[in-house]
């Protein structure tokens, strides 16, 4: 045996033996677990100042945040709700805040192993993507770009980074709403926001006030001095016109609120006449709101006198506030209701078209109490009275087509939003994939046209680069590998790779023809860092420039580098895939492709130096560096044909073939080596070249020279004719 094949055979037990060990040290590997981070009580600090904070109680690891007898908020990991994989294939754990009424207060990142994130795109643009979240409602519906539901909340994705910030999106929201239905801020009907209601017109009984008040037709609100000082305790305004001890029961302020819309409750409390000609006064798509209080508070107040506002009340639904101006109030002098009770004021209000009332979901009146604290400055603090209108006054429209397809596209999982989405980026790289394949079953008709077929090639390098790698970012990685093996041991999810359409239908194609044509075709035809190098030095050819090749038994000996960097990769991995995936850097892909060179000077320099070297030496990474080019060319041991033709004079005289591989991947025997071959077909175009392929000449000389000749002529016998 030969030195070179003797060291590739120790080479390959070697590694077979590593990998199969690393491979069993995988199981010892455990899921991510919920920990304590000194970030989580700053962030709580910042929102919710000198508050106090319980220890974590319920399924959910819930800590309650508090100022006295008053609850703040709630603070929460969402490890311990929801167990999302990220692209890393491990979960981001963050830290949500939420306030009592089911809005979330922050959302902050405490821990990812995102690559692209650890090695690429800086964090704070992952910090402010969640600082969005920011007072969104866990029942509303957040959208990552753009949707068709025209009511979505839409936040815009982080370059580079949308998959990841697709599956933050889904663990805010699941883990938020998951919470606050646990803790009873919220009803579970966390859905589309369909069509309003309607107020059914056609519904009337008759009714008192005591039936109205009964079935939650008019809410109250009572609020007592005492009340109004525990509310402003711990505040600026503590202790300012603080009731005395004989007071604290007395009312501060007794409030009543209903919606006039509806005949039963209209017609109850103004009479027939009047209610009639309010309606008449409304304009399709307005409302009419009745506010009755009693006591020394007045929710009217005399600010609306000098400015036109009412600051003393307004109304909120689905997170937006409706303010009340001057010319959206009507005195309420008469009243009709049978048992009620005498109101120091009474107002109505209307809702304007504009604000896109529902009657039928629920609505908060808010009453903002002010106490001043100085001169010209002043506290607020509100107090709440919900509604919700009865279920018999109202009418709820079906769904429509746009509504239903709305929804069902909220109740898809992430990624099969993610290929919506990126639906056009998935037909362009299935039709290139197509013509790939094309191209590969017809490469012996192809490689006899030469001269067409390195045009194409070089066309489809490009598309690799541009539209592959820096359009689709769909550069595949050494750290796709390790992900993917981790996933075998561990939790193994689809969703975790169907995640990136992009990057999973390369994957599977690669696969695919790894088995049939080996590692080639992916680092000869897909890899976009790859197909910039073979362009530039392409180029670096045409203009002359002079190329430098190693002797091949240094050659040969240098492509064990590749396997000791993917070795030491995969032992990292073991140890933390953090570390793996920093370690990964020696790759060049991110900062070329991924994120096209805009990144520290260092990680520029780096991948520059690589393409400056290729000028002169085509591949030299793939060649001899390149941990993902090894990890395919473990397993192409299983290509199961040999598409690529030799004659048996290759090698033996002939090195013609070896000399011109431009990769050095065809041995001087003549044998062409699959672990190292990029699939570029010039070898075949040489095979089938009459004009230049030497055993091919030889063999047409040699059949000219054996033809035999041609047959003699058959004479025709000369008879003389004798006239008589």
């Amino acid at each position: 045996m030969k030195p070179h094949c003797s060291f590739l055979t120790g080479a390959a037990r070697a590694w077979g033996r590593g990998f199969a060990l690393v491979l069993a040290l995988l199981f010892w590997i455990s899921p991510a677990q919920a920990k304590d981070y000194e970030v989580e009580q700053q962030r709580i600090e910042q929102f919710f100042t000198g508050a106090e904070i319980s220890a974590a109680e319920g399924e959910h690891q819930v800590r309650t945040i508090t100022n006295g007898e008053e609850v703040l908020g709630y603070a929460f990991q969402s490890i311990n709700v929801v167990d999302i994989p990220a692209y890393s294939g491990k979960p981001i754990n963050m830290q949500v805040l939420l306030d009592p009424k089911g809005v979330i207060v922050d959302a902050y990142v405490l821990e990812h192993h995102e690559p692209i994130l650890l090695i690429g795109i800086p964090e704070e643009q992952l910090h402010a993507f969640t600082a969005k979240y920011q007072g969104i409602g866990v029942n509303q519906r957040v959208v990552v770009g753009r949707s068709r539901d025209e009511k979505a909340v839409t936040i815009d994705a982080v370059t580079g980074a949308t998959v990841t910030v697709m599956v933050v999106n889904e663990i805010v929201m699941r883990a938020a709403h998951e919470v606050a239905v646990s803790l009873g801020l919220v009803e579970d009907n966390a859905g589309i926001a369909q069509k309003p209601a309607t107020v059914r017109e056609d519904y009337y009984e008759p009714a008192t006030w005591s039936d109205l008040t009964g079935n939650g037709a008019i809410r109250r609100l009572h609020l007592t001095k005492g009340d109004i000082d525990q509310a402003f305790k711990g505040t600026e305004a503590e202790g300012i016109d603080e009731a005395a001890a004989d007071e604290v029961q007395d009312t501060f302020i007794d409030l009543y609120a209903t919606h006039l819309n509806p005949p039963t409750i209209g017609r109850a409390l103004l009479g027939d006449s009047h209610y009639a000609s309010l309606m008449e006064a409304l304009k399709p798509g307005e409302h009419a709101i009745a506010v009755m209080g009693s006591g020394e508070y007045s929710f009217k107040g005399s600010g609306y006198v000098r400015g036109g506002i009412f600051d003393r009340v307004q109304l909120r639904q689905f997170g937006n506030v409706i303010s009340f101006r001057d010319m959206d109030f009507q005195r309420l002098d008469d009243v009709y209701a049978d048992g009620m009770p005498d109101f120091g004021e009474m107002a109505v209000f209307f809702v304007r078209e504009h604000a896109a009332f529902d009657p039928g979901s629920p609505w908060t009146l808010e009453l903002l109490v002010r106490r001043q604290t100085g001169p010209v400055s002043g506290m607020f603090t509100s107090f709440e009275l919900p509604y919700q209108m009865p279920e018999q006054y109202i009418e709820r429209p079906q769904p429509s087509a746009e509504e239903l397809a709305a929804i069902e596209e909220a109740n898809r999982p992430v990624w099969v939003n993610i290929w919506y989405q990126k639906s056009f980026q998935i037909g362009v790289i299935l039709t290139a994939l197509g013509l790939l394949t094309i191209i590969l079953f017809l490469q012996d008709k192809l490689t006899q046209r030469p001269r067409f077929l390195h045009w194409l090639r070089r066309g489809y390098l490009v598309f690799t680069v541009v539209f592959i790698g820096w359009y689709a970012l769909g550069q595949l990685s050494v750290v796709n590998v390790l992900t993917f093996t981790h996933a075998l041991f561990q939790d193994f999810r689809w969703e975790l790779f169907l995640s990136d359409p992009v990057i999973f239908i390369i994957w599977t194609f690669t696969a695919a023809s790894i088995l049939l044509w080996g590692r080639g075709v992916f680092c000869g035809w897909l890899c976009p860092f790859g197909a910039l190098q073979e362009l530039i030095n392409e180029a670096a050819r045409k203009l002359g420039i002079a190329q430098y090749e190693l002797p091949f038994a240094v050659h040969e000996r240098l492509w064990a580098i590749k396997y000791i960097v993917l070795l030491v990769l995969f032992g990292l991995s073991l140890e933390s895939m953090m570390m793996a995936e920093k370690a990964a850097e020696i790759e060049p892909f991110k900062t070329a492709i991924t994120l096209k060179f805009d990144r520290q000077w260092w990680f520029v320099a780096y991948a520059v130096f690589l393409l400056v070297i290729n000028i002169f030496t085509r591949k030299v990474y793939c060649r001899y560096v390149c941990p993902l080019g090894a990890a395919l060319a473990v397993t192409s041991k299983v290509r199961l044909f040999d598409w690529l033709k030799r004659r048996k004079e290759c090698g033996d005289p002939c090195q013609l073939c070896a000399k011109e591989c431009e990769i050095q991947a065809i041995h001087p025997d003549g044998r062409i080596n699959h672990n190292e071959c990029h699939y570029c077909l010039d070898c075949q175009m040489t095979y089938h070249n009459e004009n230049k392929c030497p055993p091919l000449i030889l063999k047409n000389k040699r059949a000219k020279r054996g033809k035999k000749a041609p047959a003699d002529p058959t004479l025709i016998p000369v008879v003389q004719v004798v006239e008589p």
